[in-house]
C-alpha cells in the first residue's frame, strides 16, 4: 500500500490581506484552511505563499513535495517565470498537481494545459449544484450524487481546455450555466486534477463534502512509484542478427 503523500499548498495570500470579508472567512489565510482538513487525516502538509523568498517553492520544498495544491487568483502575473518552469520540471517528472478555483488562469495551470484556459464568469452569489457525473472515479468516493453550494462564484462554458483525460464533476449555477469542475489529465510522470469550487468571498472550504475531495484529489494526484522511463538511443537487450 502506499504510504501517504508529502503535499505543499500554495496561495498568493493577498485577498486575505486586502479584503476584510475574506479574512474573517479564512482568518489564517486559504492556504491553511485547506491545509488543516489533509493534517487531520495524517498527511505531512507545509504551506508556501507568494510573498515568500522563491513563492515558497524553492529546489529543496519541491523535492520533498508529492502533491502540490494550488490557489491563485489577483496576482498570477507576479509568480516568477523562473519558479513556473522549476514546478512545471516536477510535474513531468512525477509530481502532482491539484489546481483550485481561479488556479485556472494561472501560469502553470496553462502552461500544462497549452491552451487559454479562459471561461465565462459572474459574481452574484448564485447556488452551484456539483454532480458528480462518473461515480467510479476515486476523487470523488464518498461523495454524494450531488454536492449543493448555496453561494458560489460562476464559471461557465465554454472553458479552454484540453478535452480531460477524465471528467467526474459537472456543474449547474442558479444563472442557467454549466461547467466541467472536475477533471484531471496526465503530463509526462504527473497527474493534475482540477476543481472548480473555491471563491474567496464565500466559505467553500470550510464544506466538508470540498474537504473530502480535495483530499482525494491529493491522494488520486500522488506519484505511483513507477520507474523512471530512460529515453534516449539504447543497446539491445537482446542479441540482434541471425
Amino acid at each position: 500500500m502506499r504510504s501517504e503523500p508529502r503535499v505543499t499548498v500554495w496561495n498568493e495570500y493577498r485577498h486575505e490581506h486586502a479584503n476584510p470579508a475574506v479574512a474573517a472567512i479564512y482568518p489564517r489565510g486559504i492556504h491553511e484552511a485547506l491545509a488543516a482538513p489533509l493534517r487531520a487525516v495524517g498527511l505531512d502538509v507545509a504551506t508556501a505563499t507568494l510573498d515568500e523568498p522563491e513563492h515558497g517553492l524553492s529546489t529543496s520544498r519541491l523535492a520533498k513535495t508529492d502533491v502540490l495544491v494550488w490557489w491563485g487568483h489577483k496576482a498570477h502575473g507576479e509568480v516568477a517565470d523562473e519558479i513556473v518552469e522549476r514546478v512545471h520540471a516536477r510535474v513531468l517528472e512525477g509530481m502532482g498537481l491539484v489546481a483550485l478555483h481561479s488556479a485556472h488562469f494561472s501560469k502553470i495551470f496553462k502552461k500544462l494545459m497549452g491552451t487559454g484556459c479562459d471561461l465565462k464568469w459572474r459574481e452574484a452569489g448564485e447556488r452551484e449544484r456539483l454532480w458528480v457525473v462518473d461515480p467510479t472515479h476515486p476523487i470523488v468516493a464518498g461523495c454524494p450524487e450531488v454536492i449543493t453550494l448555496p453561494q458560489e462564484e460562476m464559471y461557465g462554458e465554454h472553458f479552454d481546455i484540453p478535452p480531460p483525460d477524465e471528467l467526474f464533476l459537472l456543474s449547474w449555477f442558479q444563472g442557467g450555466e454549466v461547467f466541467r469542475s472536475g477533471c484531471t489529465w496526465r503530463r509526462g510522470q504527473g497527474r493534475i486534477a482540477y476543481l472548480r469550487p473555491g471563491h474567496e468571498t464565500y466559505p467553500t472550504y470550510h464544506d466538508a463534502e470540498i474537504q473530502m475531495l480535495i483530499l482525494n484529489a491529493v491522494r488520486w494526484a500522488a506519484p505511483v512509484g513507477a520507474a523512471t522511463p530512460v529515453r534516449g538511443n539504447r543497446a539491445p537487450l537482446e542479441p540482434l542478427g541471425g
